[in-house]
């Protein structure tokens, strides 16, 4: 090897190995996309989002009954936490009702499907009689238990429809009948119009509007061809029509469609209201309490037009989370309906989230003015123990469908405790690996016994 100038040998240098190429940085929204995917997918989402949201709502219901109705009650020269403290009671018994349906087999629901239909339908029918029903802004649709407490019996008829006619449907497809549209039919829709019957005796439109709304969606669950569909839909829609004809209120309801002003006689109030309410609410709202249209401006503030009411306190930001709730909670019971291979869990978790989606958007349509006022409460929010218990009670149903799914119940069973020893862990103190406290303490002292000073 020849030398340098200066008489050393050359400084051998090292190879450069080729760069290899570097790997292209991931999408952070990708990887979030991803992350939020595999969570979505998991067994218990159903499960959660049903438990969870459904409580979120009715916890915020109870403080917007709260904020909403204190003026209500002072004017009626009554406490001002009269109407919170009768939502909390209701709230209370519902949340043991829910927990009792969760806990229940899906044969013991079923087995209550012709109990809760029999009673609904006396009930209803119990309304007509004379000392017995009681009429409420003209519609003669309850039963006073004494006192300050009174019974909505359609609210109950919704849960009986929904439950009955699960079980209806499921047996006949068990026995391969629903391929015949006169098994498809009946006794579906007869028992169905017969409810609808007995609520529009009373006048109660809007009820009778959620009715017809579970009926279609048991009926599209079912697998009914096109032709069903639109044959029973014309004859509810010509049905809707007379009615509606020869109602001067609800002719009035449908003319405050996207009304900005109350119009002759004030017709519109109660619809142009809650557009003020929505509109002075910003992007978040005026604070909670600080609402000027319960103030006496905005007729059944605590009940059908709550969502006004919230929009005005706790603004666009209010809104947009209770309508995420509703959508979370419609989409997890699509998610049950469309997960299991029992045809009545299919059935009834089909019928309680059409009916709990349908009352929600007519309810929020009214109040956004796109849609007449039909007088439904917004579900789990609105002030009202008729309608709270049943509602909870169906929630009950879709947490006992979701945890009914295998990968649900497997998940469910082999879930650890957050807290203390797990599951399954057994052995003495000795055998078990010492727990492991990366503490500055510690590590002071094994540098110390090393031999540093």
């Amino acid at each position: 090897m020849p030398g340098s100038r200066t008489g050393r040998p050359p400084v051998q240098r090292a190879v450069r190995r080729p760069a290899l190429p570097r790997a292209p940085r991931e999408n952070p929204l990708l990887r979030l996309y991803l992350r939020a995917r595999r969570a979505w997918d998991r067994p218990l989402t159903a499960y959660y989002l049903i438990l969870g949201g459904s409580l979120l709502i009715t916890v915020l219901g109870l403080v917007m009954v709260y904020s909403a109705s204190q003026i209500t009650a002072l004017q009626k020269s009554l406490p001002g936490s009269f109407f919170f403290r009768k939502q909390f009671l209701a709230a209370a018994i519902g949340a043991v009702l829910l927990l009792i349906a969760s806990r229940m087999p899906v044969k013991l629901h079923r087995a209550l499907a012709y109990p809760i239909l029999a009673g609904a339908v006396f009930l209803m029918a119990l309304v007509q009689v004379p000392g017995i029903g009681m009429s409420v802004n003209g519609n003669q649709n309850w039963i006073a238990l004494g006192g300050s407490f009174q019974i909505q019996p359609s609210e109950f008829g919704k849960l009986a429809l929904v439950l009955w006619g699960a079980d209806l449907m499921a047996r006949k497809q068990d026995k391969k009948l629903l391929a015949q549209w006169k098994h498809m039919l009946v006794p579906l829709v007869p028992v169905a119009f017969m409810l609808l019957g007995l609520i529009m005796i009373g006048g109660d439109m809007g009820t009778a509007i959620i009715l017809t709304a579970i009926l279609f969606g048991l009926l599209w669950l079912a697998g009914a061809p096109t032709r069903l569909f639109v044959g029973v839909l014309s004859v509810a829609a010509t049905l809707g029509v007379i009615l509606i004809k020869t109602s001067p209120n609800r002719m009035a309801r449908l003319q405050c469609i996207g009304a900005t002003e109350p119009g002759p006689g004030d017709s519109c109030w109660q619809a142009v209201h809650g557009i003020y309410a929505l509109a002075s609410g910003g992007v978040f709202g005026s604070g909670l309490g600080a609402s000027v249209e319960k103030w006496g401006q905005l007729p059944e503030a605590h009940t059908d037009f709550i969502f006004a009411v919230t929009g005005e306190e706790l603004g666009l930001a209010g809104t947009l989370s209770v309508l995420a709730l509703f959508a979370a909670l419609g989409y997890a019971g699509i998610r049950v309906a469309g997960r299991t291979e029992d045809p009545f869990v299919r059935y009834a978790a089909g019928g309680v989230t059409t009916w709990i989606t349908a009352q929600a958007v007519i309810n929020i349509g009214a109040v956004l003015g796109l849609l007449p006022i039909a007088g439904v409460p917004l579900p789990l929010f609105s002030y009202g123990g008729s309608a709270l218990l049943p509602t909870m009670f169906a929630i009950g149903l879709l947490i006992a469908f979701a945890r009914e799914d295998p990968a649900a119940r497997m998940a469910l069973s082999m879930r650890q405790p957050r807290f203390g020893r797990k599951r399954g862990a057994g052995g003495s103190a000795a055998t078990r690996e010492p727990r492991r406290w990366n503490t500055m303490r510690r590590r002071a002292s094994a540098a110390r016994s090393s031999g540093e000073r």
